[in-house]
């Protein structure tokens, strides 16, 4: 398929457009190691009352770090501070390098975020990921019967190894999916994206492109909405960035290039150590007892700690 050309991409430009966030959850940890239950529970809290979709058991969450039992007592602290639902879950299936696609693995991983009112995300895997582009279509097909909605996610390979952003071409098929409302796309590439936005547009206009990518956030005025670890460090800054568009305020671009500046510094390589980034930034701002993170996590330096409180304050300044 054909993608998009330069001269074509400010046709994309919606202004005033109505933005949808979903924010990808961090999972606070107490300083005994375990889950920060009361930091979690009002960070989700803190999500949803800024009007953003609280994302529970991405990425952003370690949901390749904990065990069944957190990722469900999550969902059930997610439903009962959700009221009527709202949140999206990643549906994430552990396996190895060369397992085979496992679609019952996947259901039994969705079943326990529809019992509680919640919108799965297909988190990719192994076995999903090593499919061959009408393979992975066929697969998102029978994730549809299984389940009436349910959100696709691309992940790029340098959030995790088994990661893999398909071509356009199987974008296409899934935009066939009825059940598949939207998708993350998280290859950190304009392009790709736009190139999704455009076909989306001509073909399926209330699918949601849901960008992942945390260096480009200003996607949102071509079209997409977001699914991003990085609003997990200031939900009430995205939004009021988010409302800023809505209105034609053009306060918009200084709150969105400083939201900006915070994902180049903190989505650095290796991209997985932002979220020790995030808990020094919601210690910082007293919303976690710890900026500890579950062993395995990625580490950054003690120096990121000053650039970090001083994006807090110019966050505060702006908002």
């Amino acid at each position: 398929m054909t993608t998009l050309e330069p001269a074509d991409v400010a046709s994309l430009l919606r202004p005033r457009r109505r933005i949808t966030g979903m924010s990808a959850i961090l999972l606070p940890i107490a300083a005994d190691g375990g889950t920060d239950w009361s930091a979690l529970e009002a960070h989700i809290a803190r999500t949803h009352r800024a009007g953003l979709a609280p994302a529970v058991n991405m990425d952003t969450g370690y949901v390749q770090l904990i065990d069944v039992e957190t990722r469900e007592r999550v969902l059930d602290l997610a439903r009962a501070t959700v009221a009527g639902g709202g949140f999206v879950a990643g549906a994430f299936v552990a396996d190895q390098p060369g397992a085979p696609y496992d679609e019952d693995a996947y259901a039994a991983a969705i079943e326990p975020i529809v019992e509680r009112g919640g919108t799965p995300v297909i988190f990719p895997s192994h076995g999903l990921n090593a499919l061959d582009p009408d393979a992975w279509v066929a697969a998102m097909s029978g994730i549809g019967r299984r389940v009436d909605r349910f959100i696709g996610f691309e992940l790029g390979p340098q959030f995790v190894p088994y990661g893999r952003i398909y071509p356009l071409e199987a974008y296409r098929g899934l935009l066939d999916v009825p059940q598949c409302a939207g998708a993350k796309h998280s290859s950190l590439s304009r392009q790709a994206e736009w190139d999704r936005l455009a076909l989306r547009d001509q073909l399926r206009p209330e699918f949601q492109v849901l960008t992942g990518n945390d260096l480009a956030i200003d996607m949102v005025m071509y079209g997409s909405d977001y699914l991003l670890g990085l609003s997990t460090f200031a939900p009430e800054a995205f939004a009021r960035r988010d409302q800023l568009w809505e209105q034609g305020d053009p306060r918009f671009y200084e709150l969105n290039d400083l939201l900006q500046y915070l994902g180049h510094f903190t989505f650095r390589a290796p991209v997985p150590g932002y979220r020790h980034d995030a808990a020094m930034f919601l210690h910082l701002r007293g919303w976690a007892a710890t900026d500890r993170t579950p062993a395995g996590a990625p580490q950054r330096p003690d120096s990121d700690r000053a650039v970090l409180a001083d994006i807090s304050a110019r966050i505060d300044e702006l908002t």
